[in-house]
């Protein structure tokens, strides 16, 4: 599922949102939720980002966005 993953965040990083959260949405994994909490969060949806983080089982980040895309891209495209 990585390659999903490493997807994902480029087309985030390609301003392609939509096609974003479409590669990841459906996926029932802790990776791909914390990724959709992200996104949420940069679209500003603070409250459904706040709902992926905790199913990501991780904090809500506090960092820039900028920071949390690349600590995500470290995480999960190895």
């Amino acid at each position: 599922m990585e390659d999903i993953y490493k997807q994902s965040l480029e087309a985030d990083k390609e301003g392609l949102w939509d096609k974003a959260h479409d590669l990841i949405q459906d996926l029932p994994t802790a990776e791909a939720a914390w990724i959709h909490a992200y996104l949420h969060k940069k679209e500003g949806d603070v409250s459904n980002a706040r709902y992926w983080y905790a199913r990501a089982g991780k904090p809500e980040y506090n960092g820039s966005l900028d920071s949390e895309w690349q600590e995500l891209w470290n995480a999960l495209t190895k």
